[in-house]
C-alpha cells in the first residue's frame, strides 16, 4: 500500500519556556498543515534555527535568560528571509513597537486563539515569501533586456495580485474587496472617459491598493471597537507599505494611486501631502470606490450599511473626503442601486 504525504505549510520554530504553551501552540499550527520543532530557551533556539532552517519562529518575549526581544536581532541578523511572531503575556506598546522596529513581522499576546495565531503565521510567512519572490525578479531585471521586462512585470503583478485574494479569502470581512473595489473604480473611470492606459493604472492601484495591509498585525485589523491614535496610524501604514511591496515593477501611477487612495480632497486625511488636484486622479477614483465597498460590507466593528446609506454618506462627504467630479462619475454607474457593473479582467 502506497503512503500519500501531505506537503508541509511549512516549517516553525516554536520558543518559549513554557512547556504548555509550546505544546498549546505545537497542536494548533500542526493542525494548520505546520511542521513544528520546539525550543525551551534562547540557546536552544539558535541550534534549532541552525539545523532546521524554519520558515517562521514564534518567539516568547520574556524567558528566563536571554529574553526574545535580546535574541530577535541575533536571529535575523544570520538569517534575514525569517518571519519572527512575538509571543507575550504583557502588552507593552513600547516592547512590541521595538520589536516591530528590530524585524518582527507580527505579535500575538496570551493567552490567545488558536486561529490567531495560525492567521498571523501564515500571514508572515507569506510577507516574506512575497519578499523573496520581489528580490528575484528585481535580480531577473538586472540579467534580462528590456523587450522582457514587460513580461516580467505582468508575471510580477499577478503574483502579487493572486496573493492579496488568498490572504483576502481567509478574512470574511475583506474577502472580495480589492475586486469589488477594482470593477467600481474602472467603471468610475470609464464614466469619466479615461484612455485604456490610465484604466490600466487604475486597474492595477485598484487591486493592489490594500496589498500593504500584509504587514499590519491582524488583532488591529480585526479589531471589533474603535482603533486608538496610535492603531490607527499603524493601520494607514498599509499604503506607504504597499507601495513599496509593488514598486519595483509597477507604473509610478499605480504607485501614486497606493500611496494616496486615503487622501482627502479637502487636505484633512492623516498625514497627506497634497490636496485637491494635486492628488493623482486615480487615488481620488479609488477613495470613493474603496470607501462605498467598505460601507456597505460587514466589518468586525459594525454591520453593513444598505447600499441607499452608503450613497448618501458618498454624496455628503463630496467636496471635502471626496473630489466631487469623481463623486458624480460614481452615482454614473449606478452601483448605488445594485447595478450589475461592466466585467473587468481582475
Amino acid at each position: 500500500m502506497t503512503m500519500t504525504m501531505e506537503k508541509s505549510a511549512g516549517k516553525v520554530l516554536i520558543v518559549d519556556d513554557e512547556m504548555s504553551v509550546r505544546r498549546t501552540i505545537k497542536r494548533g499550527l500542526g493542525r494548520a498543515g505546520y511542521d513544528c520543532t520546539e525550543a525551551a530557551d534562547a540557546a536552544e533556539a539558535v541550534v534549532r534555527v541552525r539545523e532546521d532552517s524554519p520558515e517562521a519562529v514564534v518567539l516568547d518575549v520574556m524567558m528566563p535568560g536571554k529574553s526574545g526581544r535580546d535574541l530577535l536581532p541575533e536571529i535575523l541578523s544570520a538569517h534575514p528571509n525569517m518571519a519572527v511572531i512575538m509571543s507575550t503575556a504583557v502588552v507593552d506598546p513600547k516592547i512590541i513597537v521595538d520589536c516591530m522596529r528590530l524585524g518582527a513581522q507580527d505579535y500575538i499576546t496570551k493567552p490567545f486563539e488558536l486561529e490567531e495565531l495560525v492567521r498571523s503565521v501564515g500571514r508572515a510567512v507569506e510577507m516574506k515569501r512575497l519578499e523573496r519572490m520581489i528580490l528575484e525578479h528585481q535580480r531577473q531585471l538586472e540579467r534580462t533586456v528590456d523587450d522582457q521586462k514587460t513580461e516580467i512585470r505582468r508575471i510580477f503583478l499577478n503574483s502579487v495580485e493572486a496573493l492579496v485574494h488568498a490572504l483576502e479569502a481567509k478574512d470574511r470581512y475583506t474577502a472580495g474587496h480589492s475586486r469589488r473595489v477594482t470593477q467600481l473604480s474602472v467603471a468610475i473611470g470609464r464614466a469619466m472617459g479615461l484612455p485604456s492606459d490610465e484604466l490600466e493604472d487604475l486597474r492595477w492601484g485598484a487591486l493592489l491598493h490594500d496589498v500593504g495591509k500584509i504587514a499590519v498585525d491582524s488583532a488591529i485589523q480585526n479589531k471589533p471597537g474603535q482603533l486608538t491614535p496610535d492603531e490607527y496610524q499603524q493601520m494607514m501604514a498599509h499604503s506607504a507599505i504597499g507601495a513599496g511591496i509593488v514598486r519595483p515593477l509597477a507604473s509610478q501611477k499605480t504607485i501614486d494611486i497606493i500611496v494616496h487612495h486615503h487622501d482627502h480632497y479637502n487636505g484633512s486625511g492623516l498625514g497627506q501631502t497634497v490636496r485637491g488636484e494635486d492628488i493623482p486622479l486615480g487615488a481620488r477614483i479609488v477613495a470613493v470606490a474603496d470607501s462605498f465597498d467598505a460601507m456597505v460590507s460587514d466589518r468586525p466593528y459594525r454591520r453593513a450599511m444598505a447600499l441607499g446609506a452608503g450613497a448618501v454618506e458618498i454624496r455628503r462627504c463630496a467636496g471635502t473626503q471626496f473630489d466631487t467630479t469623481v463623486v458624480e462619475a460614481f452615482f454614473k454607474t449606478g452601483a448605488d442601486t445594485g447595478a450589475t457593473l461592466p466585467p473587468v479582467n481582475v
